[in-house]
């Protein structure tokens, strides 16, 4: 995009009574936003839907002087932009009606991954719902997913700490301009996030901060990824309005559900009632919700999980008294409770842990046993990653491969 054309995107989106949508259908009727400009008041008038309320604004000759000081704000802050209109602009953003026909972002942002998804929630978060949010993440993190969030109090915050943590990258959606952060107590976790990510809005440096923006940017939320995650929510918050953007964009909207007593809960199990949310229990769901391949993943994501471990600590041994196992899925729990690295990645289908329950219930001292089963099982699918287990007496040997 040349700096002309970019002159001109910014004073069309500074354009007061336009708003994105109609500044898509103007350009589109014109042939292009310089020519928007150009064009004569009555031929616009003659487009399906313009009024004068809506263009009156453009023949302002104080929008491009606006523009002019935005764009050296851009340059001087190394602020990428991007046109609804370039091939570089979020791919799923790019099928809203209302997405921005300018983006602004700063950090190290790379869209090219189909899984990105939007964790948002209340920002009085539960400590329940910190350790939910952080155990999802853990257990998604093989499958290298983009986390997007409004880098708020509570969830945001959570979940994007989170991915960081992970070495996913995370994006922060802001709901003002990249020349401040909001929450100011959040700016020690600026260069981290834009290390693995970035900051992404559709505010200028000079909009006036108002807290309507965080509804404005939850379309770029709900935008941007293929399943928005609410994790806690009372009954009324901004989440919940992010969940219903996702859903007018045909996409899949998941909930964490709560106790019916849980003021933090009552949004979700609401969403979950009125079937506008898959039930979230766990990434499990949400991986077999959304048909992800997990035998996609690169080798190198695989070696991430086990990250603290070195050549020579690749076996975990732990002792254990398998005398009162006597199901699938007790072994199940156990391994999830004892192995952190695996935890959330265990989920029992009785076609594909038979063979593991028989193995591990009738071994006896004298006996060693070997067997090769997944991280995450549903159904007849398993991937992710496999191990051997090796029962000598009551001691279990792990071997990760």
């Amino acid at each position: 995009m040349n700096t002309n054309s970019l002159l001109h995107l910014l004073a069309l989106q500074k354009a007061p009574n336009l708003g994105d949508t109609t500044a898509k259908k103007l350009i589109a009727v014109v042939g292009s936003v310089e020519g928007v400009f150009k064009e004569k008041r009555q031929n616009l008038l003659k487009i399906d839907g313009i009024g004068e309320h809506r263009i009156k604004g453009l023949f302002d000759v104080s929008l491009f002087d606006a523009a002019e000081t935005e764009l050296e704000f851009i340059k001087a802050n190394n602020i990428t932009t991007q046109s609804y209109m370039d091939s570089e602009y979020p791919e799923r953003l790019k099928q809203c009606t209302d997405g921005p026909i300018l983006l602004f972002q700063r950090g190290a942002i790379n869209l090219n991954n189909r899984h990105i998804i939007s964790i948002v929630g209340t920002r009085k978060v539960t400590t329940q719902g910190i350790s939910f949010c952080n155990e999802f993440i853990e257990s998604l993190s093989p499958l290298n997913p983009i986390i997007v969030s409004g880098f708020a109090y509570g969830v945001d915050i959570t979940a994007q700490k989170a991915a960081v943590k992970h070495q996913l990258q995370t994006i922060g959606c802001l709901a003002h301009g990249l020349n401040q952060i909001y929450p100011k107590v959040h700016s020690k976790y600026v260069s981290q996030i834009e290390d693995n990510g970035g900051f992404i809005t559709d505010f200028w440096s000079s909009d006036t901060f108002d807290r309507n923006n965080f509804l404005k940017r939850n379309r770029i939320i709900a935008g941007l990824s293929e399943a928005t995650i609410v994790i806690e929510s009372a009954e009324k918050g901004g989440s919940l309005v992010t969940a219903d953007i996702a859903n007018s964009y045909d996409r899949e909207v998941f909930a964490v559900p709560g106790r019916p007593k849980d003021t933090q809960s009552v949004g979700c199990n609401t969403l979950i009632k009125k079937q506008q949310a898959h039930v979230l229990t766990s990434a499990a769901d949400l991986i077999y919700m959304l048909n992800w391949d997990i035998n996609e993943k690169p080798k190198t994501v695989q070696k991430s999980l086990f990250v603290e471990l070195d050549d020579t600590e690749k076996t975990a041994r732990f002792e254990s008294n398998f005398s009162n196992v006597s199901t699938a899925s007790t072994i199940a729990t156990f391994l999830a409770n004892q192995v952190s690295s695996l935890k959330g990645f265990v989920r029992v289908s009785s076609g594909s842990t038979s063979a593991l329950h028989q193995v591990l219930v009738a071994h006896d001292s004298t006996d060693a046993h070997s067997v090769q089963y997944p991280f995450l099982s549903i159904g007849s699918t398993s991937g992710i990653g496999t191990f051997s287990s090796t029962l000598v007496g009551n001691d279990l040997n792990l071997n990760f491969h």
